[in-house]
């Protein structure tokens, strides 16, 4: 099986397209701020914390919240925001003073914003149950480099009981090819590809905040002009934005 070539779309085409267009949709998911105590916030601490600390004491804090109080009403905004803070966006495209509105905000509150580039911590227990949901017991992990390091079949019980280190980033996917996750090593959103049903029913239960992909939309989505559509939250949570419909 050719599964080296299921690493992360190409930047300059629809992600739609990519895999052959093998796939029926393509859910962006949007990796959570992370909500803590008062003794692990910024002005507490100024140290982010360790993985662990977010597992164990961190909450899932959605991205339409952390818009409202900022000002940055769209997901599209915000992503823009967060790629403007890590330097990883060129500077014509760059929105300095949304950054620092969300570098305000996150020093005076008790969060924290995600890691670029990774499998989010507080993601990780829902991608296992979308493969349980599928009755997929094992998984394909395809490394970002599958030429340098090898792909591996895993066990996704082995990750259940946090003994085994979750995969950073990469690809994660199901062994009949059915459906995937893959992240970008500069993104703060996962891509959940597979058939609509699936991924809305999955979305769904896990709450996992985020939206479908158009035909058109491309990884460079913070320019996105047409906002987000939500599918976990109600309408007025993003004012800018339309309601999901499967």
């Amino acid at each position: 099986m050719e599964y080296d070539r299921f690493i992360y779309p190409p930047y300059d085409a629809p992600l739609a397209d990519a895999y052959g267009a093998q796939f029926e949709s393509v859910f962006i998911i949007l990796h959570p701020f992370i909500g803590v105590t008062a003794n692990l916030a910024w002005k507490t601490t100024k140290q982010y914390p360790s993985d662990e600390k977010i597992l164990s004491l961190g909450a899932k804090f959605p991205w339409a919240r952390v818009a409202a109080q900022t000002g940055l009403t769209t997901c599209a905004k915000l992503n823009q925001a967060l790629l403007t803070s890590t330097g990883s966006i060129a500077p014509e495209l760059s929105d300095p003073t949304a950054a620092i509105a969300l570098q305000n905000y996150l020093q005076s509150e008790s969060v924290w914003m995600p890691v670029q580039g990774r499998f989010e911590p507080l993601l990780q227990m829902d991608f296992l149950a979308a493969f349980a949901a599928a009755g997929q017991q094992e998984l394909i992990f395809v490394p970002e480099f599958p030429h340098a390091d090898p792909i591996q079949l895993l066990n996704a019980s082995q990750f259940r009981n946090r003994k085994e280190a979750f995969p950073s980033r990469g690809t994660l996917l199901a062994p009949d090819e059915s459906f995937l996750f893959t992240v970008d090593w500069d993104s703060f959103f996962t891509l959940f590809y597979g058939p609509r049903a699936f991924v809305t029913h999955v979305a769904r239960q896990l709450n996992l905040e985020g939206f479908f992909a158009t035909p058109t939309t491309e990884h460079s989505w913070y320019n996105y002009t047409l906002g987000c559509c939500v599918v976990t939250l109600a309408p007025e949570v993003w004012p800018a934005t339309r309601q999901f419909t499967s």
